[in-house]
């Protein structure tokens, strides 16, 4: 486990604070920002099994998503689904290591697991009435609001990076989780393609 005191945003360098205070938001097509630190635990089992998704619901409170590329919340908890048998549970920074315990002690006597991730990822938020336009230049994905609204996810990938890419409201927010050592390049691109649309960054 990383130590407090030495954790620091993946994009830290790029000097995105003092960026945003001299940033208008005011007719802004599109506002980009990064969010510094969340909770990810890995969450691997069957779906299909009663006992498991009652075991992660009871753990997290929480509802497993079942359908695929959909996204379950719980107050300030979210599951996403990444595949039939993975999802990824997010929380606010710091409940981690109490919902690895809580939900590995569910899983006894089930072929489950649970496993922090938190550090492994980066979290670019793409937020205005220009998001849509901005992703479309680099996915392959159909995000039309009739396809991909508010409460689903995919992995795809962004230019030449993967993500996995998050409708979070109507505005609309995406947030988009990939592995930090790929966050500078992705920033750079969506920043790029975002000054076609009046960009502002937030902090």
């Amino acid at each position: 486990m990383v130590e407090t005191y030495q954790r620091r945003s993946a994009l830290a360098h790029l000097g995105l604070v003092a960026r945003a205070a001299s940033s208008t938001k005011d007719g802004a097509g599109i506002v980009m920002s990064v969010v510094p630190h969340r909770t990810i635990v890995n969450i691997r089992g069957t779906a299909s099994d009663p006992a498991f998704s009652s075991a992660v619901q009871n753990a997290t409170g929480v509802a497993l998503p079942s359908a695929a590329n959909t996204v379950s919340t719980g107050g300030a908890r979210q599951i996403l689904w990444l595949g039939p048998n993975e999802w990824w549970l997010t929380a606010p920074d710091g409940e981690a290591d109490a919902l690895v315990e809580a939900l590995r002690a569910a899983f006894v006597g089930q072929h489950a697991t649970a496993c922090d991730v938190s550090e492994s990822r980066a979290i670019i938020a793409l937020k205005g009435p220009k998001a849509r336009e901005v992703l479309m230049r680099g996915v392959s994905l159909d995000l039309h609001p009739r396809e991909f609204d508010v409460g689903q996810c995919a992995q795809t990938g962004v230019s030449r990076a993967n993500a996995l890419l998050h409708l979070v409201d109507d505005a609309p927010t995406f947030e988009l989780y990939v592995l930090k050592s790929f966050s500078d390049y992705l920033w750079r691109w969506l920043e790029i393609v975002a000054r076609d649309f009046n960009l502002a960054i937030e902090a």
